[in-house]
Formats: C-alpha cells, sequence, structure tokens
C-alpha cells in the first residue's frame, strides 16, 4: 500500500506513465500542482507535487472537450511556460531557470481525479499522475522580456460570471519557483526537464468544478486570455 509514503506514490506516477508510453502515449511535460499555500496547509504539505504531461491531454484549439472523457472535473488558470534548453545541471537556480524558458503562454488545466469526491491525500493525488487530465494553450505567446510572470492578475469567468481571481504571486510567489522547484526535482529522480517540453507552473488562483455546457475563459494580464468549451455529458 502507498500509505504515507511519497516516494512510493511518485514510483506508481512513474509506472503508471510507463504503461501509457508503452501503450504509444508522447510526453509534453510536466504540471506543478499544490503551488497555493492555503491547498499545501489543507493537505498537510509543506512542498508542490508534479505530475506528466502527455500529447492526448492537450486540447488546445478544440472547439468544444467532450465531457464523458472526464470524471470529475475541475479547472484553474495558470502560467505555461514552453523551455528553450534542458534543466538538467548546475545549481538550477532562478536566473537559469528563467533562461531556459523560450516563451511563456496562457492555460488552463482541467483536473480530474479517480478518487471519488475529491477526498484526496497528496499521496493520491501524486499516484494519480498530480490529478492531471486535461490542458489548453491559449493561441498568445510572450517571452520574459516582455512581462514578469510573478506580476500577472488573472480573472477567471464561466460565460460572463466572474469565478476565479489570482496572480502571479499565489503561485510560490512567483511561477519561476514552480519552474525551479520542478527542475531540481526531475533532476534528482533521474527524468529531468527538456528542451521543447512544457510546463503548467501551477494554479494563479482558486480551481472552479466543471459541469457539461460550460465555457470557461481567464484573461491573464497581460499575457493574454485562454478559453474552453465543455460539450455534453455523454460524448467523448
Amino acid at each position: 500500500m502507498i500509505g504515507e509514503d511519497l516516494s512510493m506514490a511518485y514510483a506508481v506516477q512513474q509506472v503508471l506513465a510507463r504503461r501509457r508510453e508503452a501503450r504509444g502515449g508522447v510526453v509534453v511535460g510536466r504540471k506543478v500542482g499544490l503551488t497555493s499555500t492555503a491547498v499545501q496547509q489543507q493537505l498537510g504539505v509543506d512542498q508542490p507535487d508534479y505530475g506528466v504531461l502527455f500529447a492526448d491531454m492537450d486540447v488546445s484549439g478544440r472547439r468544444t472537450v467532450p465531457f464523458g472523457r472526464l470524471i470529475a472535473p475541475k479547472v484553474e488558470a495558470e502560467v505555461a511556460f514552453v523551455l528553450k534548453s534542458d534543466l538538467d545541471a548546475g545549481d538550477l537556480d532562478y536566473a537559469q531557470a528563467r533562461a531556459a524558458i523560450d516563451y511563456a503562454a496562457p492555460a488552463l488545466e482541467i483536473v480530474d481525479s479517480r478518487i471519488a469526491d475529491w477526498d484526496i491525500s497528496i499521496y493520491d493525488t501524486v499516484a494519480d499522475n498530480g490529478s492531471s487530465g486535461l490542458f489548453v494553450l491559449g493561441e498568445s505567446r510572450r517571452s520574459l522580456e516582455n512581462f514578469t510572470p510573478a506580476d500577472v492578475r488573472m480573472s477567471m469567468y464561466d460565460g460572463n460570471r466572474l469565478v476565479s481571481q489570482g496572480n502571479g504571486a499565489a503561485c510560490l510567489g512567483d511561477p519561476i519557483n514552480a519552474l525551479v522547484w520542478l527542475a531540481r526535482t526531475a533532476r534528482d529522480v533521474g527524468d529531468p526537464l527538456r528542451a521543447g517540453q512544457i510546463v503548467l507552473s501551477g494554479a494563479l488562483g482558486p480551481m472552479v468544478p466543471v459541469t457539461p455546457g460550460m465555457t470557461i475563459r481567464a484573461d491573464i494580464e497581460p499575457l493574454g486570455s485562454v478559453a474552453v468549451s465543455f460539450a455534453s455529458e455523454g460524448e467523448r
């Protein structure tokens, strides 16, 4: 049993990821979770966690996302980074992580859980691939010369109704801090971040439960906007 052994939970995640790769899954990056202090306190932990992103999880540009593909989805707005160089050597500090970023994009992560009613501990969510579901990247692309991730302001809407707000500081004080943590952790487990990979750096504000037919839009200023619509419950 996993019990309360975080290393065992990551081992389970890795086994499941390798099985997915063996079936043809293509790894395109990583996601960072538990970047909010409030959520860490809720689960009784003092660190983030991570999961693996696969190509078939990317639903960017789709008109609608079939709801039947999901279990109990929730949406959160994030800053996504795409890397231009590997992060596998040296101190892997803030400056090194920043220099490795090719560009940033506004993103929505559609988190999901196999655990009933989201009654989870950190061990559950880690083993369940960081509660990963799907993700959406917005069309805008910005280099870090044109904005500061820690200063972004996020507003998320269900249609025209404001449902979540936050900022870059809500993500470990700065989304690049989340990238630093991930780069060090991934290197230490022997699976470092590589050039071209996508990193979802963590939530900028509270996540929002999703129901069929919803259209979610997040404005992440000055980075840009990103949106996703959910189809009817039976569609896959």
